[in-house]
């Protein structure tokens, strides 16, 4: 018979983002001691608050199941004295340490050996005498981001413990953990209930105990009383909620038991941008929004409190005068930051450190200016930089940004497209960080870029300058936003390319969790940004330009450098494709090759998965595999000599070969990689005549060198696409 077994370890409160993964992490960590165990169960349940990490095991087996274990002894010949056929110590030794007699001992052969064999039966131990141990380990195996000790206790937890609540059925299970006993107690919510312990006594009642209790231990539960509560809060206000997914899971494991409050603040602080108000009363008050119908900001909130409260209009006043001092703030940094265009910033950049080995932020602007004009000059988006020209003339210069402010194409003063195209990303890029001086971005760290843009905008600059200066930022993580503009994508892979090169210049490379400059998130995100633009661009040329830049700042050498950024971009490349179940043997029969042109890499690779599905692949990749191990260790140069051909099988593969490499050119050339492969297959019955007729390593030296370079040239003809000896086909 199975029972439910209720863990709940009682805390400080933990962290928001801590609470959904703590239980998470307590509920992985009981499953896999329970499948050491040999116990079984039915299915599992995540509830918990900031105070309580829970789960419910649901049918959990009452103990393990009597099984019969077969362990091999000594061999025959070393178990007994061959005189007297007594045991000898070896076989006594063995009996000791199995529990069982020599006499009930039987044999087994083994090839041409015989061994004795203890057959002995091993009874299950019940569910309640393992449970203790099994939980221990699973608390102190806890995953989180970091971890704390209080006291002399030798024990770590993201917050301090008070109480364990363990049952299994209607059993407590007892244990020590630390300075804690277990027990069959919880407790309510801190100021809304009894100090009390309430005692529980089964899974079923623990729910409705605590409620009762104003505890709603159901993360979903206070989610839907939250969502449905601040829609409607919204609705009382006249508008309609502005959603905000983060923020509603946040509030949710911020509180026990959520009470909705509406509150308001003065008209004039509409003047303010809307991100600005937004993020004071989001990332500082955990304030919901509210939106009018057309889309513009009404001047209230919503907010969740934690206790339910006798006079709503008491609290309702402290949320609005804490709000009311925080967008006083914005408003006093916005009006003193809009008193100067947003160029005046730049120079102050010049006195900030972006990295003491890297220097400074101006310097850095620079760098990745010439880096983005680079980047849109081999994308022939815009025109190179003059030998006469430096970043700084991008912010000197009136007379392009009225131009560029204007929209204006003067050929007579800026040339063509590409010509505009490079002011513009020269002023957006030298633009880019200006903002990281206002007063606005001080108080509010997260509208970096957005207050970049919105004081673009008020400077009179472009919006395609004030559209980068945001974008360049973007995307700021796995599944977020690419910049939309070509402008934006092109400054953003030039400011992230930058900040990798430095980094791994002056030694400051990620290493296991630690990653203080997000470089792995950069990497994926130009990795990103060029996928998505389908930019044909050599990350290992811009990856050399990028450390060229910094060459007077590094502390290793450039190739060094070079060589251990283009390793990090191939597994950041690598863990995408498998993150997109691409399988493995594709991904590396294409990044042993040249990869360096990542949107031809990831078409190489998608068409070697359509080519896995060709009857023919199986053999061709077993053949290709044979040629690859046999020109392995072989040093082959040169071209084929047709007069040194004998066999007329070898003349059939080197014509065959002849014959559609003119073929696979053109198709390398036009990216045909599906068609090339399916070319590739037409020459198998060739090469497998090829190894059933000739011998490779023929005793004529001068006969055995040209097969070899035979084989080599039919290599060639896909080497540099893929290694297809690497693909994994039938097996």
């Amino acid at each position: 018979m199975a029972k439910d077994l209720l863990i709940e370890l009682g805390s400080e409160e933990l962290p928001a983002g801590f609470v959904k993964a703590a239980s998470a992490s307590l509920r992985e960590n009981l499953l896999a001691e329970f499948t050491l165990a040999d116990l079984t169960y039915k299915s599992t349940r995540l509830l918990g608050t900031p105070r309580r990490t829970t789960v419910i095991v649901e049918g959990l087996s009452e103990g393990q199941k009597d099984k019969v274990v077969e362990v091999r002894g000594p061999a025959l010949s070393v178990a007994y004295d061959n005189d007297t056929k007594e045991p000898t110590k070896a076989l006594l030794g063995f009996c000791k340490s199995q529990g069982v007699d020599a006499k009930d001992l039987k044999t087994i052969k083994d090839g041409k050996r015989e061994y004795v064999l203890a057959i002995k039966e091993v009874k299950g131990e019940a569910t309640t005498a393992l449970l203790p141990d099994i939980i221990k380990k699973a608390i102190s195996k806890i995953n989180f981001k970091k971890t704390m000790r209080w006291g002399e206790r030798d024990m770590r937890f993201a917050r301090p413990l008070h109480w364990i609540l363990a049952l299994f059925g209607d059993l407590p299970v007892k244990l020590t953990y630390g300075h804690i006993d277990s027990g069959n107690t919880t407790r309510g919510h801190r100021f809304m209930a009894s100090k009390d312990p309430i005692e529980i006594t089964n899974a079923g009642e623990y729910e409705t105990k605590l409620k009762e209790a104003y505890v709603i231990v159901d993360p979903e539960k206070r989610r839907k009383i939250i969502s449905d509560g601040i829609k409607k809060a919204a609705e009382e206000a006249g508008g309609s909620l502005l959603a905000d997914k983060a923020l509603t899971d946040e509030v949710t494991n911020l509180v026990e038991y959520p009470i909705v409050i509406r509150g308001g603040f003065d008209k004039e602080f509409l003047e303010l941008p809307c991100d600005v108000i937004v993020d004071a009363m989001r990332s500082h008050q955990r304030y919901f929004s509210v939106i009018s119908k057309d889309g513009g900001l009404k001047p209230s909130f919503i907010t969740i409190a934690n206790t339910e409260v006798h006079d709503e209009a008491v609290v309702r006043k402290g949320n609005e005068r804490v709000l009311k001092a925080r967008l006083s703030d914005a408003q006093f940094y916005f009006k003193k930051d809009t008193a100067e265009p947003l160029q005046s910033f730049v120079e102050g950049l010049k006195g900030v450190v972006f990295q003491a080995k890297l220097g400074t932020s101006y310097e850095k602007i620079e760098r990745f200016t010439r880096l983005a004009l680079h980047i849109g000059a081999t994308l022939k988006f815009s025109a190179p930089l003059n030998a006469d020209e430096t970043p700084a003339n991008f912010l000197d210069n009136e007379e392009v940004k009225e131009h560029i402010a204007k929209g204006i194409i003067d050929i007579t003063t800026i040339g063509d497209n590409t010509e505009y195209n490079k002011y513009v990303i020269g002023r957006a890029a030298m633009l880019s960080k200006a903002d990281l001086l206002s007063g606005i971005v001080g108080e509010f760290p997260s509208l970096q870029g957005v207050i970049g843009r919105e004081y673009a905008l008020l400077s009179n600059e472009a919006e395609e300058v004030a559209d980068a200066i945001l974008e360049h930022y973007r995307p700021v993580s796995a599944k977020a936003d690419l910049p939309a503009s070509e402008i934006g994508a092109i400054i953003s892979i030039a400011d992230k390319l930058d900040t990798i090169a430095g980094c791994f210049g002056v030694k400051l490379i990620p290493t296991g969790t630690s990653d203080p400059y997000a470089l792995r998130r950069s990497a994926l995100g130009i990795i990103a940004i060029i996928i998505d633009r389908g930019y044909r661009l050599q990350l290992n040329e811009l990856v050399g330009r990028a450390t060229c830049e910094l060459k007077d700042k590094l502390i290793r050498t450039e190739e060094e450098t070079q060589n251990d950024i283009m390793d990090f971009f191939k597994e950041r490349l690598k863990n995408q494709l498998l993150g997109e179940d691409t399988s493995f043997d594709a991904i590396d029969a294409v990044l042993t090759t040249r990869w360096y042109d990542i949107v031809d890499a990831v078409a190489r690779i998608k068409a070697i998965e359509d080519f896995k599905s060709n009857p023919a692949c199986e053999s061709l990749v077993a053949l290709f595999k044979r040629v690859s191990n046999i020109l392995k260790d072989q040093d082959v140069e040169g071209e084929v000599n047709p007069s040194l051909i004998e066999e007329d099988a070898e003349r059939a593969l080197y014509d065959a070969g002849q014959e559609i490499r003119p073929t696979i050119d053109k198709l390398k050339e036009s990216g045909d990689y599906i068609g090339l492969f399916k070319e590739l297959a037409s020459v198998k019955d060739v090469v497998d005549t090829f190894f059933d007729k000739v011998m490779v390593m023929a005793e004529d030296a001068k006969i055995k060198e040209n097969r070899l370079r035979l084989l080599s040239s039919m290599r060639e003809l896909y080497i540099e696409v893929a290694d297809i000896s690497k693909i994994v086909a039938g097996e």
